[in-house]
């Protein structure tokens, strides 16, 4: 029991030793060259706080709006007005209802924005006027190509398509037209194509486009206003 007891004590005392020496927290102990700083934000001059706009639902952002789309509309009609030169030297006269067509317009178009040299007018548009045109008509035009050169000459079917490409630096592509036979079967194959393009574009006959129009140009003339 005498030995016991000693042995107890021992432990204790080393114990108490030991837990004597960790009363410092294990935290603390950092060495003395490492310092904690707290972390502080960043601060702004008022002068220097970042803006950014806002636009919260309301009448201010309905005004932003209009002016954002009437700028628009203004660099369109810009646009409109670069790619049709005053100096022209032909006048392509198109159907800007024909979805095939507007293919080969919009290729000529992007053309000529390096040569300038083509001024293309849409038949279908309700500003369309016969007399600035030598007269020609929304359904003579309907009926074929037509393309007007610069001292006023007509030019139809084939010849009017190598007219109108040579004036972009393509007149190889119908280069070949202008011989005989070929200039026959060309102009024979195109005629085809234009008697049935209304067909082949999935349109409705000359007839009702014609009476749609008309009826249309009634309504226009009433009120002043066309609306599509």
């Amino acid at each position: 029991m005498a030995l016991r007891g000693a042995a107890g004590a021992s432990i204790a005392s080393v114990s108490s030793s030991f837990f004597a020496r960790r009363r410092t927290p294990i935290f603390l102990s950092i060495p003395h060259h490492f310092t904690l700083k707290p972390h502080n934000p960043p601060s702004y001059h008022p002068n220097t706080l970042p803006t950014v706009p806002i636009c919260r639902p309301g009448f201010q952002c309905q005004i932003r709006a209009i002016s954002q789309a009437a700028a628009e509309i203004e660099v369109s009609k810009k646009e409109n007005e670069e790619q049709s030169p005053r100096d022209w030297k032909i006048k392509m006269l198109y159907d800007g209802d024909c979805p095939l067509c507007m293919r080969e317009v919009n290729m000529l178009r992007e053309r000529n924005k390096n040569y300038r040299t083509i001024e293309f007018v849409d038949i279908s548009s309700d500003d369309y006027s016969p007399q600035e045109n030598q007269g020609l008509d929304y359904e003579t035009v309907m009926g074929r190509i037509h393309a007007i050169l610069s001292d006023g000459t007509v030019v139809t079917d084939v010849e009017a398509f190598r007219r109108l490409y040579e004036q972009v630096g393509l007149g190889w592509v119908y280069a070949i037209t202008k011989y005989e036979p070929i200039a026959t079967i060309a102009d024979a194959v195109y005629g085809v194509w234009a008697k049935y393009r209304l067909q082949i574009t999935g349109r409705p006959p000359m007839e009702e486009i014609l009476k749609t129009r008309k009826t249309k140009g009634e309504v226009c003339k009433d009120s002043n206003t066309c609306k599509k």
